[in-house]
């Protein structure tokens, strides 16, 4: 497997590109969230937890720096965009783009996402049919971290993007 090319949101100059990478994250958030969802199979207490936190800790910061949001590179950019970089992603109120990923943040999220979680892990312990759904609620949970990360990173660089490459706004909506 090759490893994808680094940009810089600010290399990133169509609407083309930039669809582009948010389909190669897609992707990339779908192979993570079968890890995941085979990690939930696993019949030890947090295992999956603990796994969950490992992927979305490698994860967020990998669909960023496709995007050219990781904090290295943000911090590269001249200071204006870099301000306009945190501002777009803090309105979004995303904490993990031009940042560190820690831990404690990933953490964070999954509290947020805490009764899908707790729901998996108990279901587990049902023969067959729990260990399929553990399997379904943390596969749902990552893919639903993954992209809404997605999401955010490509909003913000399209806003990012020359005024001809933007999309128009409709009228009226």
């Amino acid at each position: 497997m090759t490893k994808a090319p680094h940009h810089d949101a600010t290399a990133i100059g169509s609407l083309a590109e930039l669809e582009a990478i948010r389909d190669d994250c897609r992707r990339m958030v779908t192979k993570r969230a079968l890890v995941s969802a085979g990690a939930a199979v696993v019949p030890i207490p947090g295992a999956d937890l603990v796994a969950d936190i490992g992927i979305l800790t490698n994860l967020l910061p990998a669909i960023s720096e496709r995007f050219g949001l990781r904090e290295e590179q943000v911090r590269k950019m001249d200071p204006g965009r870099a301000q306009q970089v945190l501002v777009l992603a803090s309105s979004l109120g995303n904490t993990f783009i031009g940042r560190a990923v820690t831990k404690r943040m990933v953490v964070a999220v999954l509290r947020r996402m805490g009764v899908r979680l707790a729901a998996g892990s108990a279901a587990r312990y049902v023969p067959l049919i729990g260990s399929a759904a553990a399997a379904s609620i943390s596969f749902g949970a990552m893919k639903l971290a993954g992209n809404a990360h997605i999401e955010d990173c490509y909003a913000t660089v399209k806003a990012l993007l020359p005024a001809p490459e933007r999309p128009a706004l409709k009228q009226g909506a």
